[in-house]
């Protein structure tokens, strides 16, 4: 009889704390090159020889845990641990690269505080704008905005272009804008940092007031103090690796030990190169694009040659570069590519009927030069 209860109990636990976030074997893998590009042009080039490599980083390596309804979860680790990778995928501005995330409810993201501000913008403008970014309508913007400019502190600042600001500032109003709303999830990343003490202690009171209200937390931070005052419930990542789960007293424990003691020469992040098929997939794109190279490049000289003739020929070949990426990306077959080149080379580029409105570009010289060669 006393099992039947427990297990009653257990079971209308779970219905009165449904599951609101679930990570289910989450990997997220990201590229590494070796070789620094700083543009397109560099890149397509560099593609063409061959000489772009990189390495598969694993910022997150089979992650999987539970979020109840009302629970606040510390999601800790050193830095590089995958700590803001897993907030950024469970908020959606990562797709995973293995793996699933569901998810239920309002979801409130306080992480980059600020990132979406438009400089030349006012603060004032600014949140519409950033209220537009974290999904909030203009009808409740236009209800909150005097509460949100309240909140943040600023003043007669909020008439003043964002671009004038400090980074206090521009979090200060961040913060004030995010936290606008009601939200059934709140995801915290080092945000409770933001601004001098006052403000800071402000903040504070302000996520506590939604924890009253029952929302689910998901907190990121290195403030061990913070953790153990705010959160139930733990994770330790290493490497992207969950390491400890459990009570949030018992993991910031583990935490603490682990920063404690020196840290493994040994240790790196784990890095995974190139599986087969990844290799013969590259190198066939390699292929393809020098192969299309090659059909086009004694007319390409030609053409260039044809252009340093005529007036605005860098602006002309600017123009040419565009269309040649498209023949090379293949949505432009080579005779369409031919036949583009030949109407650009006979269009007058001060013509009012011209469809040609790329910025100038001086580019030509340096193509000339290598034909020269």
């Amino acid at each position: 009889m006393d099992e039947i209860k427990e297990e009653l109990n257990v079971t209308q636990q779970a219905e009165e704390c449904p599951t609101v976030i679930k990570v289910d074997h989450l990997t997220m893998k990201f590229n590494l090159d070796q070789e620094k590009v700083d543009n397109l042009k560099e890149f397509f080039i560099r593609k063409l020889k061959g000489t772009i490599k990189h390495n598969q980083f694993v910022a997150l390596n089979d992650v999987s845990f539970e979020v109840k309804k009302g629970e606040r979860l510390a999601i800790l680790g050193f830095n590089g641990a995958g700590k803001s990778t897993l907030l950024k995928a469970i908020v959606g501005v990562y797709k995973p690269t293995e793996g699933e995330i569901y998810k239920s409810g309002v979801i409130a993201p306080l992480l980059e505080l600020g990132a979406g501000f438009e400089p030349n913008y006012s603060g004032r403008e600014n949140i519409y704008l950033y209220g537009s970014i974290l999904g909030y309508s203009r009808e409740y913007i236009a209800e909150k905005v005097d509460e949100i400019i309240e909140f943040s502190e600023l003043g007669h600042f909020i008439e003043v272009p964002v671009k004038n600001y400090s980074s206090g500032m521009r979090a200060r109003l961040g913060f004030s804008i995010a936290t606008a709303v009601d939200p059934d999830i709140l995801i915290l990343d080092e945000v409770l940092s933001v601004g001098d003490a006052k403000f800071k202690k402000k903040s504070l009171a302000k996520v506590r007031s939604m924890f009253d209200k029952g929302v689910t937390v998901l907190f990121v931070s290195h403030n061990i103090d913070q953790v153990k005052e705010i959160c139930n419930k733990a994770i330790l990542l290493e490497h992207g690796t969950i390491i400890a789960a459990g009570d949030a007293e018992k993991v910031a424990a583990i935490y603490e030990e682990k920063t404690t003691k020196p840290k493994s020469k040994k240790a790196k992040a784990v890095v995974v190169p190139l599986t087969d098929k990844e290799k013969k997939e590259e190198k066939k794109a390699v292929a393809d694009a020098e192969a299309a190279y090659e059909r086009i490049k004694h007319y390409e000289d030609e053409v260039v040659v044809k252009m340093s003739e005529t007036d605005e020929a860098e602006r002309r070949y600017d123009i040419y570069l565009n269309m040649k990426s498209a023949y090379m990306s293949e949505k432009l077959s080579k005779d369409d590519f031919i036949k583009e080149v030949d109407h650009l080379l006979e269009m007058d580029l001060q013509s009012e009927t011209s469809s040609y409105e790329t910025p100038h570009v001086n580019k030509l010289e340096e193509r000339l030069k290598k034909i020269e060669k």
